[in-house]
């Protein structure tokens, strides 16, 4: 496959989960805001976010204050922020306008009138009107992408460059916020009554669709540690950082080159010790520098498979 190709196919998946992984986090902050709280504890939360996508510096250019209003439209709609829901979901279409006939008809349909439709959308004023249901529809329309390309596409390297995008991505994105969480909660310590904790980690489970896995595999009150436990190293959570690194792994060993030995290695190593890691060992490392390792592996790993399969050899 020509690696300009490659590249479409990983950066549209990248975006769509970007733009579901944005939604999320966003829904469940504005679900929080609802709830009775102070001023500090609200620009608490909407800080948070911002700090997960590293955005710090574009907002205080643009917002001279942090409030719910400001972060939900500079996080959905600003097109001078390149995470945001809008650039996400165009970016994905026009990277998949670029690599069409590499596309089910279905596929292309989908990402193009989910770029149509979320522009109607905001032009209408749903962001105003109703924020929750267009998280809702920001998730379903990720869904509806990934469903339509794991149930019509041919399972060749365009599917696994797709499906090594998406994993990428979502690794990403559950690391970045757990990391924000633990962080939050060692800068409270002691300031949080067990009703609040409750509430504070099902909202953390809930981002990602968490909460009843949860239920069913300890069968007791939320804690902290169990959390982290089956967001890290569960490998049948599916936005678990075991389950995404096992994935892409599996889809990257299906498109290996002359190239890519070492990347495959350090994948495989990463899977390793998520696979046979154990949640005491990584507290009593420190959440904090484990998830910060973690980060740097995948961010070392998106440059890695972009020099072996998405840039041009010389």
């Amino acid at each position: 496959m020509l690696s300009r190709t490659a590249d479409h196919l990983f950066w549209l998946s990248r975006y769509i989960e970007r733009a579901e992984n944005t939604a999320r986090m966003l829904d469940i902050a504005y679900q929080t805001s609802l709830q009775p709280q102070s001023v500090d504890e609200s620009e608490q939360t909407w800080r948070s976010l911002i700090s997960i996508s590293e955005l710090n510096s574009l907002y205080g250019a643009k917002y001279s204050s942090i409030n719910g209003r400001n972060v939900m439209e500079f996080m959905v709609a600003d097109e001078t922020n390149l995470s945001s829901i809008f650039n996400c979901l165009r970016a994905a279409r026009e990277n998949a306008r670029a690599v069409r006939g590499a596309l089910t008809t279905e596929v292309w349909e989908t990402m193009n009138q989910t770029w149509l439709e979320f522009r109607r959308l905001l032009r209408e004023g749903a962001l105003t009107r109703d924020p929750a249901q267009l998280f809702e529809w920001v998730k379903y329309r990720s869904h509806l992408s990934r469903g339509v390309t794991v149930g019509t596409m041919l399972q060749d390297e365009a599917f696994h460059f797709i499906r090594i995008g998406s994993f990428l991505e979502r690794a990403d994105n559950t690391a970045r916020l757990l990391d924000v969480k633990f962080y939050r909660q060692e800068q409270t310590q002691g300031e949080h009554d067990a009703a609040r904790d409750f509430y504070y980690w099902s909202a953390v489970l809930r981002s990602v669709s968490g909460f009843e896995i949860y239920r069913k595999v300890y069968s007791n009150v939320i804690q902290p540690d169990k959390v982290a436990e089956l967001l890290i190293l569960r490998p049948d959570m599916p936005r678990s950082l075991s389950h995404c690194i096992t994935r892409m792994l599996a889809n990257l060993k299906r498109v290996a080159n002359a190239q890519s030995a070492e990347t495959l290695r350090r994948v495989g190593r990463l899977e390793a010790e998520l696979n046979f890691g154990r949640i005491d060992e990584i507290l009593a490392q420190g959440m904090h520098p484990f998830l910060d390792g973690f980060l740097s592996e995948v961010a070392d790993l998106g440059a890695r498979i972009s020099r072996d399969f998405l840039v041009p050899s010389a």
